[in-house]
Order: C-alpha cells, then sequence, then structure tokens
C-alpha cells in the first residue's frame, strides 16, 4: 500500500524575519541560541517548519499571522482528488484504488464535464484526473479553464485518454495538463506521478 508522506511548509530564516517584523540576523540569532527549531541544509542554510514558528510565536506571546494559520491547517486537512470520466467503470474502479491506496484522500467523482464543472467550484480538488473524451463539455476546454481560474488555486491536472496520440498528448499538456496517460492505466505510475506532482506544487 502507498504511504504518502504529509507536506508541510518549510520557511527560510529571511521568510520567518519577514513574517515575524524582523531582520534576517534576529532571525538567525534566535536559531543559534535554541530559542527557535531548525535544521540545517546541506548547503549549510536554516529551515524551518511551519508548526515549529507558530510554537515560537506563542511561547513569545507573538501573534500568529493568518496566513501562517492557514498554511497549517491546510497541511493538516485531506486532500481531495476528483475523478472526471464518463465510462462508469473506469471511474469507480479509480475511486476503488485511489481509496485504498491514498488512504489520507477524499476522493470526489463527476461523470461528465456539466457535472464537474460544478463540483470544481464546491470541492476545490487538489488533484484531478481528467477524461479528454467527455460529453457534454470537451475536456481540453475545461483543463484551459480549470488552469485559468485563480479560485481553484491551481490544481494538479492528470490527463487520460484511451488513445495513444502523440498530437493529443501534446495539446493537453500545452493546454495546462500536467501529466498525460493512456488507457488502460498503469495506476501505480499514475500515483507516484500524482504524489511527485503534488509534492512539487507543496513545496
Amino acid at each position: 500500500m502507498t504511504k504518502r508522506v504529509k507536506k508541510v511548509r518549510i520557511f527560510s530564516a529571511l521568510e520567518v524575519a519577514n513574517i515575524c517584523g524582523v531582520v534576517n540576523q534576529t532571525a538567525i540569532n534566535w536559531i543559534k541560541n535554541n530559542h527557535l527549531k531548525a535544521f540545517t541544509t546541506p548547503g549549510g542554510q536554516y529551515r524551518i517548519y511551519s508548526e515549529d514558528l507558530i510554537a515560537f510565536l506563542n511561547s513569545r506571546g507573538m501573534r500568529v499571522p493568518e496566513e501562517l494559520s492557514d498554511i497549517v491547517a491546510s497541511s493538516n486537512s485531506k486532500k481531495k482528488i476528483m475523478i472526471i470520466d464518463d465510462d462508469k467503470d473506469l471511474n469507480e474502479m479509480m475511486k476503488l484504488i485511489f481509496s485504498r491506496k491514498l488512504e489520507d484522500f477524499d476522493i470526489v467523482q463527476a461523470f461528465d464535464g456539466f457535472e464537474a464543472g460544478k463540483l470544481l467550484v464546491t470541492e476545490k480538488p487538489d488533484v484531478i484526473i481528467l477524461d479528454i473524451d467527455l460529453p457534454g463539455v470537451n475536456g481540453h476546454l475545461l483543463c484551459a479553464k480549470i488552469k485559468d481560474d485563480k479560485d481553484l488555486n491551481s490544481p494538479v491536472v492528470i490527463s487520460i485518454s484511451g488513445l495513444d496520440d502523440t498530437f493529443e498528448e501534446e495539446k493537453i499538456l500545452s493546454e495546462g495538463a500536467d501529466a498525460f496517460f493512456t488507457k488502460p492505466l498503469d495506476f501505480d505510475k499514475l500515483i507516484s506521478a500524482m504524489e511527485d506532482l503534488l509534492s512539487a506544487r507543496v513545496l
């Protein structure tokens, strides 16, 4: 069973300084004096986990910025995968496999482009598995719309198609899709790609 490592936000000393309204050297001194917990990268740079920064701010009676609280809340909440495919059997199979292998995800299903359009607004998924050949709304148009909609927070879009067509792949990738897979799907590779893309998006 694939287990995902929970992704957390990591700050540099300079980012901590900006959040706290101090100069960079002050943040570095907090770290050197063991007031603020941090680790060192191979390049010798300090890095601070968001929860350690919040603990430090609380211990000093400093206000925790709202955006910092939002980051921690986001990292602790379940992420969502939306499956958009009119093939009911495949849609259900994907839901079953993702539910088993990605236990910390909620799964949302849509079976056509119109239904997907409504759910995208309310669910705001982190990952979208998008079948290109959809009834109602073309998958190419939907992909471009997803990537242009700032309110959706730039979800990872993995496009799928029953056609092993180089032109189709190049077209959907040019419209903003992050990856392209042909059916029948290799679920291990798809999940691996999903995790890599999510990791790059978060960090």
